[in-house]
């Protein structure tokens, strides 16, 4: 299967991919503007904070779909503290994880490593949700007391983009809410949407599962 490139690339995690290389903010960026806590149900907030905090490990089924309606599918892996793998399959040449401290893009097809510092993703909001959803959420309504929709993102930094995460109620999942999808934009206004299914908690993961075969090391091999 082939990953199709600029998707993987830019929407699973929200990155623009020019402006997460140069650094540079959007020339329009989006505006926002938080909402303070008293002002929204910090319930609410909190039952999400307790609900990521209480995955320790977590295996899923993925679908990820792009503004253009191209849709490709994997297993994600997640394992605290912030590791995280998104696996296109093994006919694949394309690969996202994390090991904790650095957020990787792997394309093996044209022998590419790109790398960011974990807290520059809106995916952080996955590993530390303390930090990223607490100080940098906001509750957008639903209308279903069994839904609950938290936007995140930094506005001092609209370069690293947005990720708009959806959890439902249910009583066996950890702190009774499930991660069912989220929707990432990034800098450039390109949109994914990631779909949650089969989800399993408490799996084994050892963390050889968050290491990757480096493709520039084959690629400077003679001969």
């Amino acid at each position: 299967m082939k990953t199709f490139r600029i998707p993987a690339r830019t929407l699973l995690l929200g990155l623009g991919a020019g402006a997460a290389a140069s650094g540079l903010v959007p020339a329009t960026p989006v505006p926002f503007a938080p909402t303070p806590l008293a002002a929204q149900s910090a319930s609410e907030i909190d039952q999400v904070v307790n609900a990521l905090r209480s995955i320790s490990t977590m295996r899923a089924d993925f679908t990820q779909t792009d503004r253009e309606g191209n849709v490709t599918s994997g297993v994600m892996t997640l394992k605290r503290p912030g590791k995280i793998r998104f696996d296109y399959g093994k006919d694949s040449d394309f690969l996202v994880i994390s090991n904790g401290k650095s957020l990787y893009v792997v394309d093996y097809e044209v022998s590419q490593v790109e790398r960011w510092p974990i807290k520059n993703s809106p995916l952080g909001a996955l590993f530390d949700p303390e930090r990223d959803v607490k100080r940098y959420g906001k509750l957008v309504p639903t209308g279903n007391r069994d839904v609950i929709s938290v936007e995140v993102r930094d506005p001092k930094k609209p370069e690293f983009g947005m990720i708009n995460l959806i959890f439902v109620r249910k009583p066996s999942a950890p702190g009774g809410w499930q991660l069912t999808h989220w929707v990432a934009l990034d800098a450039e206004n390109y949109r994914t949407r990631v779909e949650l299914t089969n989800q399993r908690y408490g799996v084994s993961v050892p963390d050889s599962t968050f290491t990757f075969r480096d493709p520039r090391r084959s690629a400077r091999r003679p001969g």
